[in-house]
């Protein structure tokens, strides 16, 4: 909703805001551009009566501000609809969805076009650390690069955000049973990709993991072209994908591999961005950009290695007394199993700790009890707090006591903290330098991140203070 706000300023419109509180970065940022901020929800906050009212998703139906818009007749949308509306329409609209990946391959695809000189605008549902902001306005006729995320769009439209944003091109990168509160099973889950690839146009792209079955099914209900990747030696069913990726031995700080298309070789490329998750997120991206905006691959080459990332996705928040800590946004299985894939690739030697906080609807969840039991097999020793969301009855919840038992069955050292206070005290006084920390949740995480490096840069060294002997 923040860069929603900022593209229509940008756009020349008067743009209000009300929430709860405006905490920064946000709460400056919306300052910054503009944004006239009113804090709390009251109905005198319409008056006078705007042209449009924006209702968020995390509004419910009471919220006095919006009953007060409704009721009182004054035109309203959806911030799907907006974006459509003011900054989709007109423009070539390029929509990245999956279960998994979509912020960071979003931002990937706004760096690589901007590199070429394309001057995409782009909505992106994080912190690109390669532009000033997460938004940018486009002018008519450029592309427009899209996060589209599969959640419900508001309280009066129970519709999938990304069924709004009007795809040219497309790229699904995953299917896998998310977002609990609002899909009761995996078939409502697929309902909503399977509406959105329906809403690609005859003379649209789509994009696609040849690797996710799920997807390659849901693919090939497109009416568009298609065109599929997936890295050397994946299990691609029927499919041949034209886009395939052979990675190399990690160098430095780069993931080099060797890319072909169509079967023929285009020379060896070199992503910033580690794990074959991420591999495979560059090369959808590429796609994207070559077939969709016929971007030249020698200049894509060129700009891959220059990409900046995102904020909170294998974010390096610092180091401090030779610990390194990472941030990362995983929480879903399969993202906390790749991640942590990922960093073992990064760091081969470092003894790699996991710390996880199970907070999403679905991650708080029983419903990937199994999976979470083999999705930290690359780390060294694995951390949890305490499940994020208590009003979730107990047979529901997922049972960390019973995943904890798993993950030493299968030889890991695991601790079941009460505290983010408590975890931080056990991770310091045991991290020997050289280690690297990964801490993973979809929030904010008790500010974990900060406290490890603060504790650790004042913290005598284990092994001089005895405690490991």
């Amino acid at each position: 909703m923040g860069a929603l706000a900022g593209l229509l300023k940008r756009a020349g419109h008067r743009v209000t805001g009300s929430d709860t509180a405006f905490y920064p970065p946000m709460g400056d940022a919306l300052v910054r551009w503009g944004i006239e901020v009113m804090q709390g929800f009251d109905a005198q906050h319409l008056a006078p009566a705007p042209d449009l009212v924006v209702v968020g998703n995390v509004s419910r139906a009471s919220n006095v501000e919006a009953r007060a818009a409704i009721d009182g007749g004054i035109p309203y949308t959806s911030l799907p609809q907006a974006l459509a509306q003011f900054c989709l329409t007109g423009r070539r609209s390029f929509v990245v969805a999956g279960t998994h990946g979509k912020t960071t391959t979003t931002t990937l695809c706004a760096h690589l076009l901007d590199q070429v000189g394309q001057k995409p605008g782009f909505l992106i549902g994080g912190i690109p650390l390669g532009f000033s902001e997460s938004f940018r306005w486009a002018e008519p006729g450029a592309p427009f690069v899209v996060e589209g995320d599969e959640y419900d769009t508001a309280f009066f439209e129970k519709t999938p955000k990304f069924w709004q944003y009007q795809p040219e091109a497309a790229i699904v990168q995953a299917i896998e049973y998310d977002h609990a509160d609002i899909y009761p099973d995996m078939a409502s889950y697929r309902a909503a990709f399977e509406g959105f690839v329906d809403r690609l146009p005859p003379h649209g792209l789509l994009i696609a993991n040849a690797a996710d079955p799920e997807v390659r099914a849901v693919a090939a209900r497109a009416r568009c072209r298609v065109s599929y990747y997936a890295l050397d030696g994946e299990d691609t069913g029927s499919v041949t994908p034209e886009w395939l990726a052979a990675p190399a031995p990690v160098q430095g700080q780069l993931q080099p591999f060797d890319l072909f298309v169509g079967g023929s070789s285009c020379g060896r490329f070199y992503s910033p961005l580690f794990g074959l998750y991420n591999l495979r997120n560059a090369v959808a991206a590429l796609a994207l950009c070559a077939l969709g905006a016929n971007a030249e691959l020698p200049a894509l080459n060129r700009a891959l290695p220059q990409f900046a990332g995102v904020k909170r996705r294998q974010e390096l928040r610092g180091t401090a007394d030779g610990v390194r800590v990472y941030d990362d946004f995983a929480h879903h299985p399969t993202a906390v199993q790749e991640t942590l894939l990922g960093f073992r690739a990064r760091h081969p030697d470092s003894r790699l700790i996991a710390v996880f906080e199970p907070r999403s609807a679905t991650a708080s969840r029983r419903i990937h009890q199994e999976a979470y039991a083999h999705a930290f097999g690359a780390a060294d020793w694995v951390l949890f707090a305490p499940v994020g969301r208590s009003e979730i009855p107990v047979e529901e919840r997922l049972d960390l006591t019973k995943l904890s038992q798993d993950l030493v069955a299968a030889g890991k050292e695991v601790v079941l903290g009460d505290s983010i206070d408590a975890l931080v005290e056990r991770i310091v006084s045991s991290a020997q330098p050289g280690s690297v920390v990964v801490a993973m949740s979809n929030g904010a995480f008790g500010n974990i991140h900060d406290k490890l490096l603060s504790a650790l840069a004042t913290r005598s060294r284990p092994n001089e203070a005895g405690s490991l002997g």
